[in-house]
């Protein structure tokens, strides 16, 4: 071989050698980068998506959350849905249910009394309340008495009563008549007793048929007025049910007095108390006393 030149093996086997460490780093490379996607892809899949899911899901027993259809052309992988539709719905309170709507108010009227009963016992209960004279005459003792069951308070009765036979458009402004109410065991000269229309029709004898359940009368010494007509008034009395009321007394106690029927004196003259006026008008107007302010006596034709 020439002097200064070389085999070449020694310069073959140094490339070969750094060829042979730089195929080691790489696949020491390959290798690391390897491992380091694998823990990567490892990690993310063993972590929740969304922690959120996971506490709402938690001890509920049920499936993985639904997600939301992907629109065409949009990825597969859908966004968390929000909270709100990942909550199982509430369930209804057992035994509760929505509070009503509130009713409409009601229409005004002229009494907030319930409806009269129409037949009672028949067995009444008096009053125990005892009043002053009234009026200049002899004084004509009565008390009240209210069928059981009528719902009527027998001395409240009295009292309202009373304040009609004291009024100065009452009986006693003729100067002739005068009452009082009488205490319990006291004797009277008359009773009013206040009675389902049932048992007024027993103790007036009402057959006539349109006046069944609906009149009020005097049988004897006792004035009986209907339990409905107290409530109510009556529908050809253009006044209120405590007028009426009062049209009831003065009338039964009129006929106590020895007063008879009157009949319409005159087309819109104020009807006679003494008038029956629940049988109508005539052209006369309502009215429910014997006496106007002035002290006149409201008189009409006797009803033979």
């Amino acid at each position: 071989m020439p002097a200064g030149r070389s085999t070449g093996r020694p310069r073959s086997g140094s490339r070969a050698l750094r060829r042979a460490e730089r195929r080691r780093r790489l696949r020491r490379t390959i290798l690391g980068a390897t491992a380091l996607i694998a823990l990567t892809v490892t990690a993310y899949t063993m972590a929740p998506a969304n922690p959120e899911v996971a506490t709402v899901a938690d001890g509920r027993g049920a499936g993985p959350a639904p997600t939301a259809p992907a629109d065409a052309g949009a990825p597969t992988t859908a966004s968390p849905a929000p909270r709100q539709s990942r909550r199982a719905p509430a369930e209804p309170s057992k035994g509760r249910t929505a509070p009503p709507s509130a009713p409409a108010s009601p229409k005004a009227s002229a009494s907030t009394s319930p409806p009269a009963p129409t037949a009672g016992p028949g067995v009444f209960t008096a009053s125990t309340v005892a009043g002053q004279a009234q009026g200049q005459g002899p004084a004509r003792s009565w008390r009240v008495e209210v069928e059981q069951g009528s719902g009527i308070d027998a001395n409240a009765a009295a009292r309202a009563v009373e304040a009609v036979l004291g009024d100065r458009r009452g009986w006693i402004r003729d100067p002739a008549y005068g009452f009082r109410l009488a205490g319990p065991g006291q004797p009277v000269d008359f009773t009013v007793k206040i009675a389902t229309p049932s048992t007024t029709d027993r103790l007036c004898e009402v057959v006539t048929p349109e006046l069944v359940g609906e009149t009020n009368c005097r049988a004897g010494h006792t004035v009986v007025v209907n339990l409905k007509r107290w409530q109510e008034g009556s529908p050809q009395f253009s006044g209120t049910v405590e007028e009426y009321r009062a049209l009831i007394v003065n009338h039964e106690v009129g006929h106590e007095l020895g007063r008879e029927h009157e009949t319409c004196p005159g087309v819109g003259q104020q009807a006679p108390a003494m008038m029956q006026q629940i049988k109508g008008l005539l052209g006369c107007t309502s009215n429910a006393w014997p006496f106007d302010a002035a002290g006149t006596y409201l008189s009409g034709p006797r009803v033979p």
